[in-house]
């Protein structure tokens, strides 16, 4: 990191301040800083719950994810207690930022997802054509009723919506009620171990109490930092599938610190925040497919090297993820009897024995009692 003076910015006419004086934080400086607000770091004694709430969500595309992240990140967690959190409705599973499915806590699922209401307007305006002569208060208020008497999946609400508006395209009304609404996947689904089809109803019917406004961008744009920064506006907006966030930043510059990434770019941080060592020592990591850590910044050199960019991909399908000294490494899967880890290059022998402790410690906390062996191979390149 470049050392120079750490800059305190004034919103002049509502525009950025100069970084030229902001210090420099390199890439591996910003990775260790967002893995320890990430848990990553050092693994935290915090409650599921707690963790869920400090790091605003766990990216649930899948029902697995959720416990994978959680494991990586906390000291003895055990499925069941996510799982538990989700049957007594503690947390739950619904459509927030970038407009995929995360597991909140119960007080963030009724506060952020009104915040990301206005990304959910924007998808809906690519079914308009199927709604001509919908009258959108009608179609949530008939979809709502539908929901609350029981719980209905896409394909009942589809059909239930299909009578009331014959001539409609019936999926377009079905989104339009997922879009409009803010549902929520009923349990089983999401449960540890446990199946169940996608089943939804409102949020404020499954926690038993109605929604709340939407919170100030401020405020969500320190719970971001801690989680995630030091961060740039662009950052934020990527994290949360929003736009205009500018304005949120420039209010709150007097209370923020300001540095500057290697490009240059202005990043935000909390005053207090922790900044570890560059040198400090990060153990590996096994990450789930879609982790957040990998998916909250428009710039994410911070844990992707550039020469493994798009490498945790295949097609549209994010890879579970293996990091090492906090950088992006490798994948890993689960097959009958192995925990399969496929490096992107050598590994020292310290660093697989490491990945292997790892690997065994992660089975030992999802799949407690089995067997499994740990091979090794390795990723070619592209």
């Amino acid at each position: 990191m470049t050392e120079s003076r750490t800059t305190r910015g004034s919103a002049r006419g509502g525009g950025a301040r100069s970084t030229v004086s902001a210090p420099v934080l390199d890439a591996r400086a910003l990775n260790r800083a967002t893995l320890a607000r990430q848990l990553l770091l050092r693994r935290s004694g915090r409650s599921a719950r707690d963790a869920v709430a400090h790091l605003v969500g766990l990216q649930a595309q899948n029902t697995r994810p959720p416990y994978h992240a959680l494991a990586a990140r906390l000291d003895g967690f055990a499925p069941e207690e996510l799982s538990g959190l989700m049957a007594r409705r503690e947390v739950a599973r619904i459509v927030t930022l970038r407009s995929t499915i995360h597991t909140h806590t119960a007080d963030d699922c009724l506060t952020l997802r009104p915040l990301v209401q206005p990304a959910r307007d924007r998808e809906l305006g690519a079914f308009r054509e199927g709604l001509a002569g919908v009258d959108p208060d009608r179609l949530a208020a008939v979809a709502r009723d539908l929901v609350e008497a029981e719980p209905r999946t896409m394909a009942q609400l589809r059909e239930a919506l299909a009578a009331e508006w014959p001539d409609a395209d019936p999926a377009a009304l079905a989104v339009a009620a997922r879009c409009t609404l803010p549902l929520v996947q009923v349990t089983p689904r999401g449960l540890w171990e446990e199946s169940g089809r996608v089943a939804l109803t409102t949020v404020e019917r499954w926690l038993g109490r109605p929604a709340e406004p939407a919170p100030a961008p401020e405020s969500v744009v320190l719970r971001y930092l801690a989680a995630f920064g030091p961060a740039s506006v662009k950052d934020m907006q990527t994290w949360a599938g929003l736009t205009r966030l500018r304005p949120a930043f420039e209010r709150l510059r007097p209370r923020l610190l300001t540095f500057r990434d290697s490009g240059g770019v202005e990043l935000f941080d909390l005053p207090d925040a922790p900044r570890p060592d560059p040198a400090t020592p990060a153990p590996p990591r096994f990450l789930p497919e879609f982790d957040n850590l990998l998916l909250a910044h428009a710039d994410r050199a911070r844990v992707v090297p550039p020469a493994h960019r798009g490498r945790n991909w295949r097609g549209n399908q994010a890879a579970r993820v293996l990091l090492v000294d906090g950088f992006l490494a490798g994948l890993w899967k689960q097959e009958p009897g192995a925990l399969v880890v496929e490096v992107f290059g050598e590994l020292t022998k310290a660093q697989r024995e490491e990945v292997a402790a790892e690997g065994e410690r992660m089975l030992r906390v999802l799949r407690p009692g089995a067997s499994y062996d740990i091979r090794f191979g390795e990723v070619l390149p592209r």
